[in-house]
């Protein structure tokens, strides 16, 4: 885990720890399907300075409940919204990344008056057919073998670029620890996966009315190009970023330009004092 320091909010019988760092105009961030808090350190440690920074541990993953049980897409947002009462606040900026970008729909749909502006990083309305099976293909390693390392090293090529995955050995390594030694309970992951490919939106996207980035990797099979189009096409608002040459994981292979890129939607979407 991390080295920042958590709060605890409860949600029904669920406790949902998240990190609370900094001040100003409030930006909540939202991790993928993969992962925890912990995602999100680097745009922590940056944008503390100047923004109140939440980063969450979604239901069933990090530090919060975790529970072998059935949920939606739509549940694990209503979370989120109450992680927001908790912090108090009233309004922030979503950042949500693949599932993540699921959640953030879900809270700009049911409570549009928290949410200032909507980034989706490699995320989708709804999974095609290929991310479908990819996905799917992911958690039938998990619940094939039950172990974790072998998910991961059947996982990472699906997250990057094949020159970044040839030319970065130890990086690729180091990804494949990380998530092999993943600790949340396997079930875990196993619902939200399901949860996943259940989740659809394309049908009210038009009823977001607030700022919308997408941003996309150019080589995701997951929540790629094709994700990207068939949002942009629904949203009144949108704006867009392809990165070309990268694939799901474009922050951690083109970090200095997705850091500018959004450094610039933060300034101009932020409301002044």
């Amino acid at each position: 885990m991390s080295e920042w320091r958590m709060r605890v909010a409860p949600v029904g019988d669920c406790e949902i720890h998240y990190i609370d760092e900094g001040e100003g105009f409030p930006i909540l961030l939202i991790h993928g399907l993969a992962g925890d808090h912990t995602a999100w350190n680097p745009q922590i440690e940056a944008w503390r300075g100047r923004h109140r920074v939440l980063a969450t541990d979604t239901r069933g993953a990090g530090r919060s409940t975790q529970v072998d049980e059935p949920v939606t897409i739509r549940e694990l947002a209503l979370d989120l919204l109450a992680v927001l009462d908790h912090a108090g606040i009233e309004k922030c900026h979503l950042i949500g990344r693949s599932m993540g970008g699921f959640l953030a729909q879900h809270i700009a749909l049911d409570a549009p008056e928290r949410v200032c502006s909507l980034v989706m990083l490699a995320s989708a309305g709804k999974l095609d057919p290929l991310a479908a099976r990819l996905l799917t293909n992911m958690r039938e390693v998990l619940e094939w073998t039950g172990s974790w390392p072998a998910h991961a090293a059947h996982s990472v090529p699906n997250f990057v670029s094949q020159r970044f995955f040839i030319e970065n050995p130890d990086r690729i390594q180091g990804i494949e620890t990380l998530i092999g030694g993943e600790q949340r309970l396997q079930a875990c992951y196993v619902r939200q996966n399901h949860a996943c490919l259940a989740h659809d939106t394309l049908d009210r996207l038009h009823e977001l009315d607030c700022p919308v980035l997408l941003m996309a990797g150019g080589h995701d099979r997951l929540c790629g190009t094709n994700a990207l189009r068939s949002m942009a096409e629904r949203l009144p608002d949108c704006d867009t970023e392809v990165f070309e040459d990268s694939s799901h994981f474009f922050l951690m292979e083109e970090p200095e330009r997705f850091m500018a890129r959004i450094d610039a939607w933060l300034e101009t979407h932020t409301p002044t004092a």
